[in-house]
């Protein structure tokens, strides 16, 4: 899991580490150990033989590359008094995805979410249901900051294009034209900016994703409509400054590609993400 974000959730009244990725989250079984009852270790679940095959059905759909050799040999001695299998040698073993565990930072044992939620099972029924509970508010939260940056950046686009039109029929349209000739104009302005960052008009994109709905905007990240915003802002300045379109749009391409280096560097940005 490459630079995954700490979240905390609390489970009657054990607090739980989240790490949250792009694609996966993986929860402290560590932590989650806090809450059951008695002298028990994560070995002890991880040699019960339905955990050895509950485990080997999540690899078996989940990760191409699990070793189906090694596992069949650990899963012929799980549940035997003799036998015992650590994380490290679990994962060495099988190079299974499902459990991981680390020293360090984000040290202590780790499953995804999937096999988090059986393990919670192995804690008590009542514990299970909680984490199920906890960790989808974690991720309605998620989602909920991820909807409120995009809104966000989808008005102040809408506002900046306000700006932007108001510059173009102040400075570009000659006040005796028609309106289909002025919006001529105004479409030739926002492919400018579409050129700019995107790399392509609206109609190239449109070309090029003949199925899409929408259009070259709507399908834009957050970073992108960002930039947008305030490439609309610019172009519109630089329109009542009276420089010549070709020398806008080289202008605009440096800065589009400027800030969005800048972007997606950007800790803040990725936690909207």
């Amino acid at each position: 899991m490459s630079k995954p974000t700490k979240l905390t959730i609390d489970v009657l009244g054990t607090s739980i580490t989240v790490l949250s990725g792009k694609n996966d989250d993986y929860i402290s079984l560590t932590d989650m150990l806090k809450a059951k009852d008695g002298d028990f270790l994560i070995g002890d679940w991880l040699r019960n033989r339905n955990t050895v095959e509950f485990l080997g059905i999540w690899e078996r759909v989940h990760n191409p590359d699990f070793n189906y050799g090694e596992f069949d040999i650990i899963k012929s001695q799980a549940g035997l008094n003799s036998y015992r299998i650590s994380v490290k040698d679990w994962v060495a073993k099988t190079n299974a995805l499902g459990l991981r565990a680390s020293a360090g930072r984000y040290g202590g044992t780790y499953a995804h979410k999937d096999i988090a939620f059986e393990f919670g099972m192995w804690i008590s029924a009542e514990f299970k249901i909680y984490l199920i509970k906890e960790f989808q508010r974690l991720k309605d939260e998620e989602n909920d900051r991820l909807k409120l940056g995009w809104n966000l950046q989808r008005t102040l686009s809408k506002i900046n294009y306000r700006i932007h039109t108001d510059a173009i029929r102040e400075t570009l349209i000659p006040p005796a034209i028609s309106k289909s000739q002025a919006s001529l104009v105004y479409a030739n302005e926002a492919d400018l900016l579409n050129v700019a960052l995107f790399g392509q008009t609206a109609k190239q994109w449109r070309d090029a994703n003949p199925d899409a709905e929408g259009n070259i905007r709507d399908h834009a990240p957050l970073e992108q409509l960002v930039v947008l915003t305030n490439l609309e802002s610019l172009n519109a300045v630089l329109i009542r400054q009276g420089l010549p379109q070709p020398e806008r749009l080289q202008k605009l391409n440096e800065i589009a590609i400027s800030q969005m280096r800048t972007l997606l560097a950007d800790n803040t940005m990725k936690r909207l993400k």
